[in-house]
């Protein structure tokens, strides 16, 4: 497994398509925490929405890197199709923990505020969140499911509109709500423990639907 994800994360650094949800993570950052001077829970919610589009961009273009013939000399090299499956998983969450250290410490640079344990661990308990919520999306949003690009794209935008507002839909409704209510992080240390337990079992879900589906069609 060490050396499959190591291939795929080569695969994705040669192919540069990390680097637009890169750039859209750093930017959305800076935008929305440039200044600020409001709690840090809120603060780090701004974060955590911004990883939940960058995780969801992040894995499509992972899974979506070779065509359907490369695809299955992967599957053949690596055993099995779950093994490949989970290998770009394993990746994409990889790939996100980079961007939780930057979505930790960059809006303390872009704005004022006193940082303190539990922030950081408020903040990387949201980002992780989400990170886990868009890698299912993207998972069931990818060329496994979807063969045409548009309607993947379709998919993926109503996925997160569904995530970002709906409350009671999603872990990450849940969390981005508490999050700009909170006044002091240590209140919702427990409860976004809960939920982004919540969220690892949204991505074992998203991971049996497309493996499920993988396997039918292939």
């Amino acid at each position: 497994m060490i050396a499959l994800i190591r291939y795929m994360v080569t695969a994705l650094l040669l192919s540069q398509r990390h680097l637009a949800p890169l750039l859209l993570f750093v930017g959305l950052l800076a935008v929305l925490t440039s200044s600020d001077s409001g709690p840090l829970a809120a603060t780090y919610g701004s974060a955590a929405g911004a990883m939940l589009v960058c995780a969801v961009w992040s894995t499509m273009a992972l899974i979506g890197l070779e065509d359907r013939t490369h695809r299955s000399v992967v599957v053949v090299t690596a055993g099995s199709h779950l093994r490949v499956l989970l290998g770009w998983v394993a990746t994409a969450l990889l790939w996100c923990l980079p961007l939780t250290a930057a979505g930790l410490f960059l809006p303390l640079l872009f704005g004022s505020h006193t940082f303190t344990a539990a922030d950081a661990v408020l903040g990387v308990e949201a980002q992780l969140t989400c990170a886990l919520t868009g890698v299912a999306i993207g998972v069931v949003c990818s060329r496994l499911l979807f063969r045409r690009q548009g309607y993947a794209l379709v998919a993926a935008l109503v996925l997160l509109l569904a995530a970002m507002l709906g409350r009671g839909v999603s872990p990450v409704g849940v969390l981005l709500g508490d999050l700009q209510n909170a006044s002091d992080s240590a209140d919702l240390l427990g409860s976004a423990g809960l939920l982004l337990a919540v969220a690892a079992g949204v991505l074992a879900g998203a991971v049996a639907i497309a493996q499920a589906v993988s396997l039918r069609r292939d």
